[in-house]
């Protein structure tokens, strides 16, 4: 899993933290699945910003995901703005599961 991130212990916080935000119709959580691209943080602007992406352009649950990832990184980080960022470029493919989200999804 390769997040590119301006902070690396806090990236590493709210990437565990978003092990909680799961795909429901998957099952798996967005950090697994390889959908967070990009966590930054503005301390001066107390933001932080993310960048991730869905399994499809079209995934009905979206704006459900979207939502529990900015919500799971607002509870965490109290002090921060959380916005989102959704991009389909690269687009999402199977290769970004990690080796855990792999093992799971071949129970």
């Amino acid at each position: 899993m390769n997040v590119l991130t301006n902070n690396k212990i806090k990236c590493t916080i709210a990437l565990a933290a978003l092990e909680d935000v799961l795909d429901p119709e998957i099952g798996l959580n967005v950090t697994d699945l390889g959908l967070i691209y990009q966590v930054d943080f503005d301390e001066a602007g107390r933001k932080i910003y993310v960048t991730m992406t869905l399994t499809t352009q079209f995934c009905p649950m979206g704006e459900s995901i979207t939502g529990a990832v900015k919500q799971t990184l607002e509870n965490i980080f109290h002090e921060e703005e959380v916005l989102i960022k959704l991009t389909f470029d690269p687009p999402w493919n199977y290769e970004r599961i990690s080796e855990e989200g792999q093992k799971y999804l071949n129970q």
